[in-house]
C-alpha cells in the first residue's frame, strides 16, 4: 500500500491540515486547469472533522515540468498507484469538473484492483459519462481555450495576462480539455458504491438531465444536489458547499459513533 509520506506519493498528494486518521477522509480531484491547492479552504474549513487530501496533476505549479496526461482513465491510472488504499472503509473521493470523471474511474479501479469501494464518491459540476457532448475546444487554439477558461470565471485571469506564465499553463490546460473532451467509456460503466452529485443551476457544462444520468452508474444510493450558480457555483457557495459534504461524510458517521 503507499504511504502518504513516500517521497513519491507527495507528488501526488497534498494534505494541508494535520488530521485524525479515525476520521473520515476525502481524496478531492481538481477540475480542467485546477490544481490541489484549489481545495485548500474546504481542507481548512473541514480540519478537525475529514482527512482532507487534495491531488496534484502533473503538469501544473510545482510539478510544471512534468507532462501533462491527457487521458482520463491514464491520469485515473496514474493517481490509483500512489493513493493510500488503507482504510477504504472511511475514504470517500470528491471531484469537480473533469475531477469527477477522473474520480469515478479511480473509484472503478478500487473496486476492481483490490475488490473494495470508497465508502461514497461526490462529483460536482459534470454530467455523466453516458450524457456525451461532441467537444473539440483542444483542436483549437489558445485563444479558443483561454476564453472559454475565462468565461466559467474558474482561473485567475491575471494568469493569462503575462506570456511567460501563459507558456507555462497552456500545455497542462491542453491536455487537461483533450483528456476530458474525449473521455467515453463504452457501455454504461457502474460502481457499488453511492454516488452524490452536485450542480449549479446555470451550469452551462451539465444540465440537471444530464447529471441526473449519474444515476445511471451506480448500483447503490444516487443523490442530487442542486445549488444556484453556475459552473463554478462551489467557489461562490463554498459555505453551503462544505455543509453539504459534511451532512454527507461527517453526520452519518457520528450517528454510527
Amino acid at each position: 500500500m503507499t504511504a502518504i509520506s513516500s517521497d513519491n506519493a507527495s507528488n501526488w498528494i497534498r494534505e494541508f491540515h494535520p488530521a485524525d486518521r479515525t476520521s473520515p477522509r476525502m481524496i478531492c480531484f481538481p477540475h480542467a486547469g485546477g490544481a490541489a491547492s484549489y481545495y485548500f479552504p474546504v481542507s481548512r474549513a473541514l480540519a478537525g472533522k475529514i482527512e482532507v487530501l487534495a491531488i496534484q496533476y502533473p503538469g501544473r505549479q510545482d510539478r510544471y515540468t512534468e507532462p501533462a496526461i491527457g487521458n482520463v482513465e491514464a491520469l485515473a491510472a496514474a493517481v490509483f498507484r500512489e493513493l493510500p488504499t488503507e482504510d477504504l472503509d472511511r475514504t470517500w473521493l470528491f471531484g469537480h469538473s473533469m475531477g469527477a470523471a477522473v474520480a469515478f474511474e479511480v473509484a472503478r479501479l478500487m473496486e476492481r484492483e483490490l475488490n473494495q469501494s470508497p465508502v461514497g464518491i461526490i462529483l460536482s459540476g459534470r454530467r455523466a459519462p453516458s450524457r456525451f457532448r461532441p467537444e473539440t475546444l483542444h483542436l483549437q487554439g489558445d485563444a479558443a481555450i483561454i476564453a472559454n477558461v475565462q468565461s466559467l470565471s474558474g482561473t485567475d485571469a491575471i494568469l493569462f495576462e503575462d506570456p511567460d506564465t501563459q507558456r507555462l499553463i497552456m500545455p497542462a490546460l491542453r491536455a487537461d480539455y483533450r483528456a476530458i473532451e474525449t473521455y467515453r467509456p463504452p457501455g454504461t460503466p457502474r460502481v457499488a458504491c453511492p454516488i452524490h452529485t452536485f450542480v449549479g443551476d446555470a451550469d452551462p457544462l451539465a444540465t440537471l438531465d444530464e447529471v441526473g444520468s449519474w444515476r445511471d452508474h451506480t448500483s447503490a444510493e444516487y443523490t442530487l444536489r442542486v445549488f444556484p450558480g453556475d459552473h463554478f457555483y462551489l467557489t461562490a457557495r463554498a459555505v453551503e458547499v462544505i455543509s453539504a459534504i459534511s451532512q454527507l461524510i461527517v453526520e452519518p458517521t457520528q450517528t454510527r459513533g
